[in-house]
């Protein structure tokens, strides 16, 4: 009788080590399973982050600050002629993100001129803000900035949280190499660099008898497959951790199997005219909305790197100027081609701390504080939040230390709008989303004022 680990073997699936956050270690051993019912939600969100560290000066201008000169960025400064009006008379979007301004305007869509679908949130971040890639990326994702033990991620908690989420066959997924901590639990989501890699060896018909079926009643031995054996009866009765392999091998063959249906249905063609970037991003982002199309999926996350500019960073041409066009024309074509779903939608981007308010020696910037983060959907109140004459006074470009901008809101309460008004959620949920909010929201109640993007 073939055993797990031969019948894995025998199915060659593609980057196995890769699809599933690890299954060992103390911490995460000491959770089970969860368990739910049928889910019934379609709110959906895809999570962009722009690992690096974005120069949000760069990407949304304060204009109407007159610190933001030729004087404290030499060959970073944009004029007021390149870059784009964004009709509060104090901020401006890099030239390169133009593509996106039809979402901001929403014109090109519905015919209404003005704010549209995106938001644009200046001065996020938390207190005491890491400058540490790792660390300032792992608060992010954790929902707890401090903590660098905890590796259970913020959404996790978040759509763990929702009646069937653990039940579905193929509840969300990471477009990359690894699972990041943000999509961490105890129930296993994939991770997978693109859908074709998410799968065994063979057609789609081969596919199917190789993960079989399971067994008629739980714990039975009549399965085949890879079902029938991680749904059967275990190798070693009461063995170590068997409660989580088990059924972790059964969650792998139910997502493996949806993915592998959604890709049967054949070539996606994009709707409304959408057209990626060419690129990896570009052509993941096409995928994430094939599969929020053709799946269940509720949570579905992509990286965009390159955002580290301590070199050469570029003002009009270059490596950041480059990477603006290509997140914006993104967010374009996602914006078009997913209308059918657009009101049931949020597509939020993350990244992990903004750099220096001036220029350093090399032409670029370094570490700084806090951030810009965009949010798009049919919920969405499009408009610029946080950069602005009435809550910009002078000196706040240097308000951190003396060379960074420091945060307005805390990252924490946009999740915590986010999760309330799009997806519903009890405000006395965002302790258990994000362990201490409470307690920093009382520490720190500037921060945790409400932007009111969605309404």
């Amino acid at each position: 009788m073939m055993n797990r680990r031969d019948l894995l073997k025998s199915g060659s699936l593609a980057a196995l080590g890769l699809l599933l956050p690890p299954i060992y270690g103390p911490e995460f051993l000491k959770r089970k399973l969860l368990a739910g019912s049928a889910g019934t939600g379609n709110k959906k969100m895809i999570f962009i982050f722009q690992r690096g560290g974005n120069d949000a000066l760069n990407t949304v201008i304060p204009r109407g600050d007159l610190d933001y000169s030729a004087n404290s960025r030499p060959t970073l400064f944009i004029n007021d002629t390149q870059a784009i009006d964004l009709g509060n008379g104090f901020a401006q979007l890099h030239p390169a993100m133009q593509p996106m301004m039809e979402v901001f305007n929403h014109t090109s869509l519905n015919g209404v001129a003005g704010p549209g679908n995106l938001a644009v949130l200046h001065r996020v971040g938390y207190p005491s803000q890491s400058r540490s890639h790792f660390s300032a990326q792992h608060f992010w994702e954790n929902g707890v900035p401090g903590d660098e033990q905890l590796d259970e991620g913020l959404l996790y908690r978040r759509f763990a949280s929702s009646p069937g989420f653990s039940d579905m066959p193929f509840a969300g997924a990471y477009l990359n190499d690894s699972l990041p901590t943000a999509l961490r639990g105890a129930t296993p989501l994939p991770a997978f660099p693109g859908t074709a890699d998410y799968s065994f060896s063979g057609n789609f018909a081969e596919v199917e008898k190789f993960l079989g079926l399971l067994p008629s009643t739980p714990g039975g031995t009549d399965g085949k497959g890879l079902y029938g054996a991680y749904g059967g009866k275990p190798d070693i009765e009461g063995g170590a951790y068997r409660d989580l392999q088990m059924p972790t091998g059964v969650k792998l063959g139910e997502s493996v199997s949806v993915v592998q249906q959604a890709l049967a249905q054949g070539p996606y063609t994009p709707e409304n005219g959408a057209i990626y970037p060419t690129t990896t991003f570009g052509t993941q982002l096409s995928e994430i909305a094939m599969l929020l199309k053709r799946t269940p999926a509720q949570l579905l996350g992509v990286n965009i790197g390159g955002w580290d500019t301590h070199t050469a960073q570029g003002t009009l041409v270059g490596g950041h100027p480059n990477i603006l066009g290509e997140l914006a024309s993104g967010i374009q074509a996602l914006s078009r081609d997913l209308q059918s779903q657009w009101e049931d939608v949020v597509i939020v981007t993350v990244s992990e701390f903004g750099r220096t308010s001036d220029e350093n020696g090399s032409r670029g910037t370094d570490h700084g504080a806090s951030s810009a983060m965009f949010v798009a959907g049919g919920g969405v109140l499009g408009g610029v939040y946080n950069c602005d004459a009435a809550t910009w006074g002078p000196g706040s470009m240097y308000s951190e230390n003396s060379r960074y901008l420091a945060a307005n809101t805390d990252f924490r309460v946009v999740f915590s709008e986010i999760f309330q008004q799009v997806f519903g959620d009890d405000p006395s949920m965002m302790e258990q989303f994000m362990p201490g909010y409470n307690a920093a929201a009382a520490a720190n109640p500037g921060l945790f004022t409400p932007l009111g993007f969605l309404g």
